[in-house]
């Protein structure tokens, strides 16, 4: 059995602010994460190899024969064959990407020799061309690429097994419908002819509900009444949505349960936004969207005519509130008032376009022990080192 190792390369930083709180490998993308992707192909327990302050929580098992392979890689069947022949000291890369390579360590290698592993590979380096890979680059393509990631994870997901009847109440289209044991869905319409539609254990679809593939509603989720959703659409575990959401993908224990359209979107963990909660996907001038970049220090044109909303975890909006194209909020923060806010919020802020203040992280805590504890979850002292961390990390932000 192989001793898989996720490791986070150069790119690090482009999927910040979700990354402060995460290796790359536990966002969600598709219907599992990337690490659940590779643990489910390997037959194994895979590990992060990721910043330090983030093992405590997402750990790493350094062994003899070490399988390290790039989290921003998914396991394609031509990366899955190449890795199954590695032999010690070859890699596999991508142009300049290294995608994976096998390091043996007899109990020698001090930890800085771990840390830059890529510079002392002495082996054969073999080549596989884009084409055959699926992966993430930059924070806005874990929504752009989020239907392709629901077709990989579907096609695993359901090989072999069989979907719960769909209630004749249920009105829908297409053969792609995927229902999990202790689903409930009365009186609504699923679409699955534009994409396939994953319904998890133990969720909920209220009456009147519009749905269009490509879908996933992961375990203890729900959709509200009369909620209309357009694919590439990913609700993460634990979660409720409402309202009109088009290519979001929440990674899950967070609320949009309100009307209000978020579109082209990536949401973290423990977030609510309040009701009428409205962000931007499309700039008036139809020109491609420009977005905080923390590798950058500045703006970045992303190319994109459509991108909406990045939030880290543990961030709230108050009722109302009106998002532009684009914007990016940290981890921590609470963003209300009227108008528009910066597109760029750093972390543990308070506020928005009337004025804003440092959240103290006392006050942070206190809700965060709330809100997790809703979901019978405990805010851990790990938890606390790993925020407390990323507060001082982000200092330089909100100066």
């Amino acid at each position: 059995m192989k001793n898989i190792v996720l490791f986070d390369d150069m790119a690090f930083s482009e999927f910040l602010p979700l990354v402060y709180t995460r290796p790359i490998a536990a966002l969600r993308v598709g219907i599992s994460t990337i690490a659940e992707k590779w643990s489910v192909e390997g037959k194994t327990k895979v590990s992060y190899y990721s910043k330090e302050y983030l093992r405590s929580k997402f750990p790493l098992n350094w062994g003899e024969d070490n399988y390290l392979i790039n989290a921003r890689f998914f396991p394609t069947s031509a990366l899955l064959s190449e890795i199954d022949s590695l032999k010690e000291g070859e890699s596999v890369w991508c142009g300049e990407d290294l995608l994976a390579a096998r390091v043996v360590d007899k109990g020698t290698m001090t930890s800085q020799q771990r840390d830059e592993f890529y510079l002392h590979l002495k082996g054969n380096k073999k080549e596989i061309p884009a084409d055959q890979l699926l992966f993430i680059k930059n924070i806005w393509d874990v929504f752009t690429k989020n239907g392709e990631a629901i077709r990989f994870d579907y096609d695993r997901i359901t090989k072999d097994r069989t979907s719960e009847k769909i209630p004749s109440t249920v009105q829908y289209l297409g053969n792609e419908i995927f229902i999990e044991k202790g689903a409930s869905l009365n009186f609504v319409t699923l679409n699955s002819s534009t994409g396939p539609i994953y319904i998890g254990k133990n969720t909920e679809i209220m009456e009147g509900a519009l749905i269009r593939g490509p879908f996933a509603l992961l375990e203890e989720s729900g959709v509200k009444l009369g909620a209309k959703i357009y694919g590439p659409t990913t609700v993460g575990p634990h979660s409720k949505v409402g309202g009109e959401l088009n290519n979001v993908v929440i990674q899950g224990y967070s609320n949009k349960g309100h009307d209000g359209f978020l579109g082209n979107a990536v949401i973290g963990e423990w977030c609510n936004l309040g009701a009428d909660t409205n962000n931007s996907n499309l700039k008036n001038n139809y020109d491609s969207v420009k977005t905080w970049s923390y590798s950058k220090g500045g703006f970045k044109d992303t190319g994109l005519q459509f991108c909406g909303l990045a939030m880290g975890d543990h961030s709230k909006t108050g009722i109302n509130t009106m998002l532009n194209t684009g914007t990016v909020i940290g981890v921590g923060c609470n963003v209300y008032g009227a108008g528009f806010p910066r597109t760029f919020i750093p972390s543990f802020i308070w506020g928005g376009a009337e004025g804003r203040v440092v959240h103290k992280l006392s006050k942070f805590f206190e809700t965060a022990r709330i809100v997790m504890a809703r979901r019978n979850i405990e805010l851990t002292e790990v938890d606390k080192v790993m925020l407390s961390h990323i507060f001082d990390e982000t200092e330089n932000y909100r100066s």
